[in-house]
C-alpha cells in the first residue's frame, strides 16, 4: 500500500509534463492538485488504519467458565471457547492467572477404552477458527487456586500467543452441571 502512495506521488511530482514545465521556465515539477494531494493522503491513512487493526488483532475468549470443585480441592477446570477472529493464524502456547499458582492447556482423549489426559503444549487456530475447551476433552487445568471462588466470581485468565502478544480472558466460577 505504501508503494501505491509513493508512486502516486512520484508520478504527481516527476509526471508527463516534465519536458512542457521545463520548456515553460517552470524546472522540472508541476503543481500537485488539490485531488491529487486527497487522494495521496486517503491511501496513506487506510494503510495506517489496516496496519493498525492487523497489530491489535488478537483472539477472544467467549462464554469462558470455571467449574468449582464439590469440594476444596486444589485444580479446577476452565471451559469455554477461543476464536481467532484475525487474518493470521495465531499459536498459543501458554497460559497464565493471578488467581491460580499454574495453569496449563489439556486435553482428554480416550485410548483403547482408557481415558488419557496430556498436556498441549501450544493450540493452533487458523484465522476465523476456534477451540472449544470443554469436559471430556480440550481444556484448562487450573491448579494451586490462591482463594476459594464462589458461583458467579471472575477469574481473568492470560493467554500468552507465540509471536509474543497476550490475549486476557474473562472465566465465571460455576457449580457443576450448570
Amino acid at each position: 500500500m505504501f508503494l501505491a502512495v509513493a508512486l502516486l506521488m512520484q508520478r504527481c511530482v516527476n509526471g508527463a509534463g516534465r519536458r512542457q514545465n521545463r520548456a515553460e521556465g517552470r524546472g522540472y515539477h508541476r503543481p500537485m492538485n488539490a485531488t491529487t494531494i486527497r487522494l495521496g493522503l486517503l491511501a496513506l491513512m487506510m494503510a495506517a488504519s489496516s496496519a493498525a487493526s492487523a497489530a491489535d488483532c488478537t483472539l477472544k475468549v467467549v462464554d469462558g467458565w470455571v467449574r468449582l470443585p464439590p469440594a476444596a480441592m486444589p485444580m479446577m477446570a476452565g471451559f469455554g471457547r477461543i476464536e481467532n477472529p484475525c487474518a493470521k493464524p495465531l499459536t498459543i502456547t501458554g497460559a497464565s492467572s493471578a488467581a491460580f499458582g499454574e495453569v496449563e492447556m489439556h486435553e482428554t482423549r480416550v485410548v483403547d477404552g482408557v481415558s488419557r489426559m496430556r498436556a498441549v503444549p501450544e493450540l493452533r487456530l487458523a484465522p476465523g477458527e476456534s477451540a472449544t475447551f470443554k469436559p471430556g476433552g480440550l481444556h484448562l487445568m487450573l491448579m494451586e487456586p490462591g482463594a476459594s471462588l464462589k458461583p458467579g466470581s471472575k477469574v481473568a485468565i492470560e493467554f500468552t500467543l507465540k509471536d509474543g502478544g497476550k490475549a486476557l480472558g474473562e472465566f465465571t466460577a460455576k457449580k457443576a452441571g450448570e
